[in-house]
């Protein structure tokens, strides 16, 4: 093999590998409005696609602002079988959840919604930070 193939396949290998995302696995929960106050925002609206962090990622408040892309990956429970919808959602991290707290993110009602049956109560899922 020549020179130059290898540095062809060395390109194509370091391309594959800066192309894939890790995602770290946990549980997400799910809270019902009112959305404000929030823990890092106060009053401030940040809409329904949000979430709260466990101490988890919560990080002394670093998470605050920090958005997640959130996929289901199954169910937690023997309520709801198959809860997911197949769907991945982003959420901002606006609150946190205190210690106790059931899932690794809390999601708003509404974010859940999107991404699993929300009769499930608590899911499964994979997670990175956008």
């Amino acid at each position: 093999m020549g020179a130059g193939m290898r540095v062809v396949m060395m390109v194509g290998i370091m391309i594959c590998l800066t192309t894939v995302a890790y995602a770290a696995q946990g549980t997400a929960t799910y809270y019902t409005p009112p959305y404000v106050p929030s823990s890092c925002y106060g009053y401030q609206d940040n809409g329904v696609m949000i979430g709260a962090a466990s101490d988890a990622i919560w990080n002394n408040r670093a998470a605050c602002g920090r958005n997640y892309r959130v996929q289901c990956t199954g169910a937690t429970n023997q309520g709801v079988p198959q809860p997911c919808r197949g769907q991945s959602v982003i959420v901002r991290i606006v609150d946190y959840c205190p210690p106790g707290c059931q899932g690794t993110i809390d999601l708003s009602q509404e974010a859940f919604a999107q991404i699993a049956d929300p009769n499930a109560g608590k899911i499964n899922i994979e997670f990175n930070q956008v």
